[in-house]
């Protein structure tokens, strides 16, 4: 089942989800895993991919992953392993709306949720003169108002949500648009990746699955759409997997986002538990496939 295509409204469906705070996280993620995948979790000796990055929801917990996921926070962890030329420019970071002050911002600039995932909580704007304030307004205060349980029960996102503000990444020269590479690793290696073009938000992106080597899996996730034409294997395509290992060290698994844009190479984010755990892949054997990449850990819980 796909509640997604049953309730379109992305705010709706956290409201919905928002009433069921008071059931356990263990019981909760078990629920929703059965509801989209179809397949009751294993946390007992999971071996899909999907079932692992649940049990490390669950079971490992340090204070560097809740640092990692924030927006604004991980740029000083991107600086202390000696990356701070990859970060995008930061014009600030608020509270509140109010303090934002537009006149000083350039004309194009992104607005992001510092706790904001999956897209939903982004603005771009490319004229700022062209901006709805009263719209943008409503929006940037649903975010920092977000209280109470992350939908995924991500343990991290329950941190105080502010607004982000960043520079445009400009891609119109692109016809793929703004390139994502995302680099599973784990325990310090790239595995496998995401790459994603084409995005427009609301509409989503295209989407393909690669190994290391640049060659595209025969897979798909089925809440993705498919990539029909290929971008070429970038030039400093091995400095991009040097530097995820390199941000991924220390972490059993973790996400590396980045962008290639005319040859430099810039950070996106990271990401602990992709799809929150709940994807689908077809054929369905990869779920196994890629949950051979990642050796659980034992359990960890720093505040304990």
């Amino acid at each position: 089942m796909n509640y997604k295509s049953l309730i379109r409204s992305r705010d709706l469906r956290i409201k919905l989800l928002h009433a069921f705070d008071w059931i356990p996280d263990k019981l909760m993620i078990q629920i929703q895993y059965f509801i989209r995948t179809g397949r009751k979790l294993n946390l007992k000796n999971p071996k899909r991919f999907s079932e692992k990055l649940n049990w490390y929801k669950l079971y490992w917990r340090t204070p560097e992953m809740k640092q990692c996921v924030d927006k604004y926070d991980v740029r000083e962890f991107v600086k202390a392993k000696g990356c701070e030329d990859l970060l995008n420019e930061c014009y600030g970071v608020y509270d509140r709306f109010e303090d934002i002050d537009f006149a000083k911002l350039p004309n194009r600039f992104v607005i992001k949720d510092t706790l904001g995932g999956g897209g939903s909580s982004v603005v771009i704007v490319k004229d700022k003169n062209q901006l709805d304030m009263t719209k943008l307004k409503h929006q940037t205060e649903g975010w920092i108002s977000i209280k109470g349980k992350n939908a995924g029960r991500a343990w991290f996102y329950e941190n105080k949500h502010r607004i982000i503000i960043e520079k445009f990444i400009d891609s119109s020269d692109n016809i793929y648009g703004l390139i994502d590479y995302k680099f599973f690793c784990f325990n310090g290696k790239a595995k496998f990746m995401y790459v994603i073009t084409e995005r427009k938000l609301g509409a989503g992106a295209k989407f393909g699955i690669f190994d290391m080597n640049y060659l595209r899996y025969p897979v798909r996730r089925n809440d993705e759409r498919v990539m029909t034409d290929e971008p070429p294997r970038p030039s400093n395509f091995d400095d991009m997997i040097k530097i995820a290992e390199k941000l991924s060290e220390g972490f059993p698994e973790v996400r590396v986002d980045l962008y290639d844009v005319k040859g430099k190479i810039i950070f996106g984010e990271l990401t602990f538990f992709d799809g929150s755990g709940y994807m689908k892949f077809e054929p369905d054997e990869y779920d196994f496939k890629f949950g051979d990449f990642f050796v659980l850990p034992p359990k960890r819980d720093y505040n304990s």
